[in-house]
C-alpha cells in the first residue's frame, strides 16, 4: 500500500492532516505531512524531509501531493525523487482536501492507480455553489 506525503507551504500540509484525521477517525498510518518555511532552502529541506519521505513509503512506495506547482514545496518533491532513487513516487500539484480525502479512501490502491484516484477527487471536488447556478 502506497504512502502518502504531503509537502506544502506552512502550515498547510499539517492542517490537511489533521482535516483528514478529523474526517477518518484513525487516519491512515502512512499519512506523513511536511510544512515548508518562508525562508526555505530546497536542498537543505529535501534532506530534512527525506526521512518522513521514507517513513511515509515504508513499502516502497508514496504518492507525494504538494500544493503549488513550480513552488518551493514542489521543488523539493521533485528533489526527493532524486534523493530516494530507491522509492517509488509519483507527485501530483494542487493538493485540496477532496484530493486528500480520495486518496486516504483508495489508498490500497496501486500508485498509479492511487495518483489517478487522486486527481480525480481534486477536480470533482472543484464545484461552483451558488443559490441561483442551473
Amino acid at each position: 500500500m502506497p504512502g502518502l506525503f504531503i509537502i506544502a507551504h506552512a502550515p498547510l500540509a499539517s492542517a490537511l492532516k489533521e482535516c483528514a484525521s478529523h474526517v477518518y477517525a484513525g487516519c491512515p498510518q502512512k499519512l506523513l505531512a511536511f510544512d515548508v518555511a518562508p525562508d526555505a532552502v530546497v536542498e537543505d529541506t529535501a534532506q530534512a524531509a527525506l526521512p518522513a519521505l521514507r517513513q511515509a513509503a515504508a513499502d516502497g512506495s508514496a504518492l507525494v501531493l504538494v500544493d503549488v506547482f513550480g513552488a518551493t514545496p514542489s521543488n523539493i518533491a521533485l528533489r526527493l525523487s532524486e534523493l530516494a532513487g530507491d522509492l517509488k513516487l509519483k507527485i501530483v500539484a494542487g493538493v485540496n482536501l477532496p484530493m486528500l480525502l480520495r486518496s486516504v479512501c483508495y489508498q490500497a490502491e496501486s500508485l498509479d492507480g492511487l495518483a489517478a484516484r487522486a486527481t480525480a477527487g481534486a477536480v470533482q471536488g472543484v464545484v461552483q455553489v451558488s443559490a441561483d447556478a442551473p
